[in-house]
C-alpha cells in the first residue's frame, strides 16, 4: 500500500501520466515520493532553472532518483525561453528562422538548443511551436510561429524535429491541431478554431505531418476548440487525438497543453480536465507553472487524486491508463538511449549571425548620442512570463546618457504622447513597440509619435505587417530574445549588414 492507503499499482498507474511542476530549485519531498512511485517526469519553469549550472544540478539530483524520469522544459528560442528568462534567450525563435527561410540554418540553431538542454539534463523540449499563424491578431502564437505559410512552417517544423533531436532531445510539436488561426490567449480563454477539415488538412496540420515525418517524439494538444470536433478542447478531445494517430500516423506520446491554464481551469475544472484528457487519448498531463510550494503540490495531488477516484469508479479504464504510460515509458527510454550519446559540437557563432540575417532594416537608424527612447509594450506575454525588456536593457549599457520611458496606459492619444515625448526635445527617439496592429489605440499612437517626430527610429519586435510602414526609419527584429536586441542594437549604434 502507498502511503496514503492506495494501492501501489494504482498509484503507479495514475503517476505514470503526470508531469507536474514545483517550486524551487531542489525537488521538495512530496516530488521524491512521487517519483519513487512512477511518476512520469517533471516540468522545469524559469524559477526550476536560473542559471544552468542549477539546472545541470537539479538533474542530476533527479536521474540520482530515477534515471528514466522525463525532463522536460520550454525552450523555443527567440520570445520563450526557461534557462534563459533571467538575461532573454542566446537563439531567434521561429519568427527569425523563418524570415531567414533556409531549413539548414532552423536544423543547426535548434541542434544548439539541444545541446544547451544536454547539458542542463533536460531530454523533452515542449518545441518546436509548428502553428501557422493565419490570423493577424493572434494574442499567443504571433512571433513564436515560423510564419503564416503552412509550406514554410511545415519545412521549418520538421527541421527543427531533425535539429532537436539529433542533438538527443525528444522533440514536441505543438499545439495540435493549430493555434494559430485564433484571436484568444488559451491562457486566457478558450480560443475557437473555426476552420473545417478541409482547411485544417491544407493549413493546420500540413507542419504536423511534416513534424510527424520527421520523427518528432511528442506532439502536445492545445486547448482550442476546433469545429470538426465539436465542443471539448482538443486536449481533452478523442477526436483530436484519433485524427493524430489514425489520419497523420503519430504513434509517439501526446501531452496536454498546462492544465492550470484559464481555457480548461473554469470549465471543466482542473481535476475533470485531467481525467477527460486521459479518455481523449492524452499520455502525459502537464499540470503547469505552480505560483508556490503549496500550490505545487496541491496540483499534483488534486491531478493524482482526481485519477485515483476515476479509475476506482470505473470511469477510467485501466486498460487507458495502462496504455498512456506504456507510450510515455517508450519516450523515456528513447531519451535515456539518446543520453548516452555524445551531442555534436555546438555552433557559439551562428545564432548571433542568424538574428543579423533576419532583420528588416530601412532608412536611417543610427541614432546620435544620449537618445531618449519610449516603449509602447504593454501587454505581458504570457508564454514568455514578460514584456522582454533585453534591447532597452542594451541600449542603456551602450549608450551612456539613454532615457527611458513608457507610456500611459489610458486617455486620450494626444495626451498620452505629450506625457511620452517630455524630456525628448533636440534627443534622437527611438519607440519601441512588439506587434501595435493588434491595438488600435497603440497604433494611433504610433502614428501620433511619428507625425511630430518623423526622425524617429521605430523598433519591432514582433511581426511588422503594415505597421512598419508608419515610419521612415525602422528595424524589424522578428523575436524579443537577447540574440534578437543584440542584432538590432548593433545597426542602431551604426553598425553595417552582417551576413549568416
Amino acid at each position: 500500500m502507498s502511503p496514503n492507503g492506495t494501492p501501489d499499482a494504482s498509484l503507479r498507474l495514475v503517476n505514470a501520466v503526470l508531469l507536474p511542476g514545483f517550486h524551487g530549485t531542489e525537488p521538495p519531498p512530496w516530488l521524491l515520493d512521487a517519483v519513487d512511485a512512477g511518476l512520469a517526469g517533471v516540468v522545469y519553469f524559469a524559477h526550476n532553472v536560473p542559471d544552468p549550472k542549477t539546472a545541470a544540478a537539479l538533474s542530476a539530483t533527479l536521474y540520482a532518483r530515477r534515471a528514466d524520469l522525463i525532463v522536460a522544459s520550454d525552450e523555443e528560442g527567440g520570445d520563450v525561453t526557461r534557462l534563459e528568462a533571467a538575461t532573454g534567450s542566446s537563439y531567434p525563435g521561429n519568427g527569425a528562422l523563418g524570415e531567414v527561410d533556409d531549413t539548414d540554418v532552423t536544423e543547426r540553431v535548434a541542434r544548439a538548443i539541444g545541446h544547451d538542454l544536454r547539458a542542463a539534463g533536460i531530454g523533452l523540449n515542449l518545441a518546436p511551436d509548428v502553428d501557422v499563424n493565419a490570423d493577424p491578431d493572434n494574442p499567443v502564437i504571433g512571433i513564436r510561429a515560423f510564419g503564416s505559410d503552412a509550406a514554410l512552417v511545415a519545412r521549418h517544423s520538421a527541421a527543427y524535429v531533425t535539429g532537436l533531436q539529433s542533438a538527443g532531445v525528444a522533440a514536441c510539436a505543438k499545439h495540435f491541431p493549430g493555434h494559430g488561426d485564433t484571436a484568444v490567449d488559451s491562457h486566457l480563454r478558450v480560443p475557437h478554431l473555426s476552420a473545417d477539415l478541409d482547411l485544417l488538412r491544407r493549413r493546420d496540420l500540413l507542419p504536423f505531418t511534416a513534424a510527424i515525418a520527421a520523427g518528432s517524439r511528442c506532439l502536445m494538444t492545445g486547448h482550442i476548440k476546433a469545429l470538426p470536433f465539436g465542443d471539448a478542447p482538443a486536449s481533452l478531445n478523442p477526436e483530436a487525438t484519433r485524427l493524430a494517430r489514425h489520419e497523420l500516423g503519430f504513434t509517439g506520446a501526446v501531452v496536454t497543453d498546462a492544465l492550470d491554464m484559464g481555457a480548461v481551469l473554469a470549465d471543466p475544472g482542473f481535476g475533470p480536465a485531467c481525467v477527460q484528457a486521459v479518455l481523449g487519448g492524452a499520455d502525459l498531463l502537464c499540470l503547469g507553472n505552480p505560483a508556490s510550494a503549496e500550490a505545487a503540490a496541491l496540483s499534483y495531488a488534486t491531478a493524482r487524486d482526481a485519477l485515483l477516484e476515476a479509475l476506482a469508479a470505473g470511469v477510467l479504464p485501466a486498460d487507458r491508463l495502462a496504455d498512456a504510460g506504456r507510450r510515455a515509458r517508450e519516450l523515456a527510454d528513447w531519451i535515456v538511449a539518446a543520453r548516452a550519446t555524445p551531442p555534436p559540437p555546438k555552433e557559439d557563432a551562428l545564432p548571433l549571425a542568424v538574428a543579423r540575417t533576419a532583420l528588416r532594416v530601412r532608412g536611417n537608424v543610427a541614432l546620435g548620442p544620449a537618445p531618449y527612447l519610449i516603449d509602447l509594450r504593454q501587454r505581458v506575454n504570457h508564454a514568455s512570463g514578460s514584456r522582454s525588456p533585453h534591447l532597452n536593457r542594451l541600449l542603456t549599457e551602450a549608450m551612456p546618457g539613454l532615457t527611458a520611458t513608457g507610456v500611459p496606459p489610458e486617455g486620450p492619444t494626444a495626451t498620452r504622447a505629450d506625457t511620452a515625448l517630455q524630456g525628448s526635445a533636440d534627443r534622437p527617439l527611438v519607440v519601441v513597440a512588439r506587434e501595435p496592429h493588434r491595438d488600435a489605440a497603440e497604433t494611433a499612437l504610433l502614428r501620433e509619435l511619428i507625425a511630430r517626430r518623423p526622425d524617429a527610429v521605430v523598433v519591432l519586435t514582433g511581426w511588422p505587417h503594415a505597421v512598419d510602414a508608419l515610419a521612415a526609419n525602422t528595424v524589424v527584429t522578428y523575436g524579443s530574445g537577447r540574440v534578437n536586441a543584440q542584432a538590432a542594437v548593433e545597426r542602431l549604434l551604426g553598425g553595417t549588414p552582417h551576413g549568416g
